[in-house]
């Protein structure tokens, strides 16, 4: 028989056990819990090590976030032993909370940020997102950030399994009444992406390396050493940038360049005049 390995990962500890607890009774799942998206990136790390990868990533999208929250834990009662129960139902998670700064987390801070983390550095595990609602941005954002299916925190156990057995058949699982707001949200992404790149192309080459540099959140003063340039031509190759970008700060033209796919400047490497 083979195997599924599973990693749930959700800041609510009776929801992350009692979650683990229902998995575990399937005579095919191996199932690990982790508290926080350090952990989480600690057990897969761990786990690439040691040769055994999971297969799942379960991921609470409210990672994180308003750990004061309010939840009911509606599965603890019926899975406070290890037996077999009948279909039990999913607590709640609370609110997202998304970085705005021009830096990229690490580790990441929220469940859709681990989503993105574990599509790079662990790209044949497949991701579901466990989520409080629908919620067709969010959930276009997690397909986005490489997860496999969204599922609703009270959905049925039998629910999540099949869609666990589905998105490792490459299958991509949403709540029908999702679809077509989630298209409609990756196709104006597209739009938005499309337009940021023609920006972005307007610029000049040393225009660019400028935003690049901006994108790895570097301040004047260090993109004219790193360029070989004067704080003052920086200083007016950044007002360029913003002037062509349409923005009116750094912050902005960052979030333009991220989403025309421009990567951050090589801080490792010697960079050319």
């Amino acid at each position: 028989m083979v195997r599924i390995r599973v990693l749930v990962v959700d800041d609510h500890r009776i929801f992350a056990e009692s979650l683990a607890a229902a998995l575990a009774a399937e005579p095919d799942v191996d199932v690990s819990a982790a508290g926080s998206a350090p952990a989480a990136q600690r057990c897969l790390e761990r786990a690439a090590a040691d040769g055994r990868r999971y297969d799942v990533l379960l991921v609470d999208a409210d990672l994180g976030a308003a750990a004061g929250a309010a939840r009911v834990p509606v599965a603890a009662a019926a899975l406070s032993n290890a037996n077999r129960v009948p279909e039990p139902r999913l607590p709640e998670p609370g609110l997202h909370a998304v970085p705005a700064d021009g830096h990229v987390p690490a580790p990441p801070a929220d469940g859709i940020a681990l989503v993105e983390r574990a599509r790079t550095d662990h790209p044949a595990m497949r991701t579901v997102v466990l989520a409080e609602r629908d919620d067709a941005r969010r959930a276009a954002r997690a397909l986005q950030a490489g997860a496999s299916g969204w599922v609703a925190k009270d959905c049925s156990l039998s629910r999540l399994l099949a869609v666990m057995r589905g998105v490792l058949r490459d299958e991509t699982h949403l709540p029908p009444a999702l679809l077509t707001g989630v298209l409609r949200e990756l196709t104006a992404a597209r739009r938005h992406r499309t337009e940021s790149e023609r920006l972005v192309e307007s610029l000049t080459p040393r225009e660019q390396e400028v935003l690049r540099c901006m994108v790895a959140g570097l301040g004047r003063k260090a993109v004219a050493e790193r360029l070989y340039l004067s704080p003052h031509t920086v200083r007016t190759h950044m007002q360029n940038v913003l002037g062509k970008l349409g923005v009116h700060s750094t912050l902005a033209a960052v979030a333009l360049a991220r989403r025309a796919g421009v990567g951050p400047a090589d801080l490792a490497a010697n960079a050319g005049a």
